[in-house]
């Protein structure tokens, strides 16, 4: 974390420059004006976390931050700001219309909209806010929908509550976190985050139907019988308490035969497995066989079809820890073909 400012009203120029952040903006151009007032005191930390950034900001006077569009033509930086009030209230102004935040709620700008976004101290002279920034089109692949400027709505639940323990977590880690699971704990407090957004813009009750739970429990055994070369449907549906036929019906609509899902799974289990690990801890054929294939030749047919590559060279030419996760390629609606 490096500490923006820490500033008073003695020196309440550099506190009005250092709102700008590194380099003179905030992540993005925009203009940042003060009114000191009777207790010019500020207080602001910002944090790269991954692709995005958390910004905590304390502050005991009225501020503005202005995005025209003269800054959009300037630095079309299209990222969207998610702000968590803790004290105060923030009123943000857009083409769309005007959103008031008050104490625990959030409210979210867009950059490629013009807004203004005023923030005012509480009877208790103070304003906080902890504000993450995330690239909009992470956002959108997380959420599913596009939220608009000036959406607001009460941070209230457990959903919201689980979020931003994990921002605030990644905020005040010294470092102990690295790569791969800052990445996974920003996405997974996104994912939070969107299931509660989409539940209050749809306006529907969180409550699962029957066949939402009937597919969580099919795919929860799925993943942890991944490994049983005999898995079949019939084994599943008698499993999850359901008829084989419902079974298919149930993955279809989720866009996914059987043999297709499982095989994908496995697949894309086989690669982490081999990005995880060197020759002298892991075997091809014991890769293959934990993931639930019945003979190693089988398996690297398959993963040479799907990656071009034979298990042996990927492992070759990807340093472990280190791989993305490829995504099979699977054609025809069905399983890759034997």
């Amino acid at each position: 974390m490096e500490t923006m400012l820490a500033g008073g009203k003695h020196d309440y120029p550099l506190s009005r420059d250092a709102l700008h952040g590194p380099h003179g903006r905030a992540y993005f151009a925009a203009d940042c004006s003060i009114d000191p007032g009777q207790m010019a005191d500020v207080r602001a930390g910002h944090k790269a976390v991954g692709p995005c950034s958390i910004t905590h900001l304390r502050s005991r006077f009225p501020q503005s931050f202005n995005r025209s569009w003269s800054h959009i033509r300037e630095d079309a930086a299209d990222v969207a700001i998610l702000c968590f009030l803790k004290r105060g209230t923030l009123c943000l102004s857009c083409p769309g219309g005007q959103s008031v935040a008050n104490a625990g709620d959030v409210i979210i700008a867009r950059s490629m909209t013009p807004y203004v976004l005023e923030s005012k101290p509480d009877e208790g002279g103070l304003c906080e806010v902890l504000q993450l920034v995330v690239p909009t089109h992470m956002l959108r692949r997380i959420l599913g929908l596009d939220v608009r400027s000036g959406f607001r709505m009460p941070a209230v639940g457990r959903r919201f509550a689980i979020a931003e323990r994990i921002l605030a977590d990644l905020f005040e880690d010294t470092g102990e976190l690295h790569g791969h699971a800052v990445n996974l704990l920003i996405e997974s407090a996104l994912c939070v985050l969107g299931d509660a957004i989409k539940g209050h813009a749809s306006c529907t009750s969180a409550r699962r139907t029957l066949a939402d739970k009937r597919l969580q429990d099919v795919l929860r055994f799925i993943e942890t019988h991944l490994s049983d070369p005999k898995l079949s449907v019939a084994q599943v549906a008698k499993n999850c308490g359901i008829s084989s036929r419902y079974l298919s019906l149930l993955l279809m609509q989720n866009g996914t035969p059987f043999s297709a899902l499982v095989w994908n799974k496995r697949l894309n289990a086989a690669v982490q497995w081999l990005s995880a690990s060197r020759p002298g801890e892991a075997t091809i054929s014991e890769i293959a066989y934990g993931v639930g294939f019945k003979s190693a030749a089988h398996f690297s047919r398959m993963f040479k079809r799907e990656y071009k590559v034979s298990p042996r060279q990927y492992r070759a030419v990807v340093p472990p820890a280190a791989a993305a996760e490829p995504q099979p390629c699977v054609t025809d609606g069905g399983a890759p073909r034997h």
